[in-house]
């Protein structure tokens, strides 16, 4: 864990700089109604494609995390206050670039009674209020492990629920700050619990220090709690204070690894260097509803 990776990154880890008319415009947009977004606050790679396409990841409850995760870049602290109107804004956003699927995420809120439960719910009510087509993904942070929390956003039937257990168990306890592996799994089979037929979603990033087998062994535990979707990235170090890379995968290992999801019969697995929860996640809908179609016809 404190040994840092010699070499430089590999030419697999490229980002694409796309500054266009969209991505200023998106921008502007966030910074007029004060939104936030993970893209932004979690310095992901993927910003300027994903905003030159047109695509953003919400992340409400404001930009102050009550967690220290060693490998996120988001602001820790005691956040000081509780926005209101922050789902009729974000709702307003999607409208205003006319989404067809929206990511909704948050910081950890553990200074909450509900964890931020019901901004989740209300966020999701207000952007099918006013897009009704578009289909609304939430990734929720573990709530400490309230099932009430949980039932608060499963009861507003956002089109995919998400829920990142972001590493292997051993290494689990020195990534995260406060999460739980086995808590991460127990949220993701109490959302199916809840509701059977809204599709569940996980994420790991590689390069912290896992084995290959622990990989396939997690692949396996989201299996057992029924995960539908499952997205694999590399990890990559956002700052000199937190973990250090230790290994690089290359494109092969990622192929790799959705093959062995495919054959565990996750109904979508995104796997790639770059890849992150909510890559391509529109695409990730689509795949998922044809999974869910074709294993109804074969039952027929």
């Amino acid at each position: 864990m404190s040994k840092k990776v010699k070499e430089a990154k590999p030419d697999w880890i490229r980002i694409k700089l796309t500054t266009g008319d969209n991505y200023q415009e998106i921008k502007s947009m966030m910074r007029s109604k004060t939104l936030h977004t993970v893209c932004e606050e979690a310095r992901c790679p993927n910003i300027y494609e994903c905003w030159a396409n047109r695509t953003a990841t919400f992340m409400i409850l404001g930009d102050i995390c009550t967690r220290a995760c060693r490998f996120c870049a988001v602001n820790t602290g005691m956040p000081t206050e509780l926005d209101l109107q922050e789902p009729e804004r974000v709702a307003e956003a999607a409208e205003n670039m006319n989404l067809k699927h929206c990511v909704v995420t948050s910081v950890a809120r553990d200074d909450l009674k509900d964890g931020g439960a019901t901004i989740f719910a209300e966020t999701v009510r207000a952007i099918r209020r006013r897009l009704p087509f578009c289909s609304v993904e939430v990734l929720i942070p573990d709530f400490m492990g309230d099932i009430e929390s949980l039932r608060i956003v499963m009861d507003a039937k956002p089109d995919i629920l998400n829920h990142n257990i972001e590493t292997v168990e051993r290494m689990s306890d020195k990534v995260r700050a406060k999460a739980k592996y086995h808590r991460s799994l127990e949220l993701l089979q109490r959302a199916k619990q809840l509701n059977p037929a809204i599709p569940t979603k996980s994420s790991i990033m590689l390069g912290v220090g896992e084995e290959w087998d622990e990989i396939i062994q997690t692949m396996d535990d989201l299996r057992k709690v029924d995960c539908d979707i499952m997205t694999i990235g590399q990890y990559l170090q956002p700052s000199e204070k937190h973990l250090y890379v230790q290994k690089y995968y290359p494109p092969e290992d990622f192929a790799k690894l959705k093959e062995e999801g495919l054959q565990r019969g996750f109904s979508h697995v995104e796997s790639g260097p770059m890849v992150r929860s909510s890559y391509q996640a529109h695409e990730q809908v689509k795949s998922a509803a044809q999974h869910k179609e074709e294993s109804a016809l074969s039952q027929v």
